[in-house]
């Protein structure tokens, strides 16, 4: 089993969106596990794809984190 980065991000109407950090494969839906499942597939799918038209699988990330940032007063926590 290979693992892909993946960036989920919750959205004002309170659906979840996810997209592959490495490749083009995008999902959303109205849950956390219900994103996760469906970009699972995406990212299958693109991959199958990818294998179908000859292409080499791309190679998975070496690391993923996170950075901070101060920001302005008049932005609250």
């Amino acid at each position: 089993m290979t693992k892909y980065a993946v960036i989920y991000e919750l959205a004002n109407d309170g659906s979840w969106h996810a997209r592959a950090a490495e490749f083009p494969a995008y999902s959303c839906a109205d849950s956390r596990e219900e994103v996760e499942r469906e970009i699972r597939a995406s990212i299958e799918l693109y991959l199958e794809e990818l294998a179908s038209m000859g292409q080499t699988v791309l190679p998975t990330a070496n690391d993923a984190g996170m950075v901070s940032v101060e920001l302005p007063s008049v932005v609250r926590q």
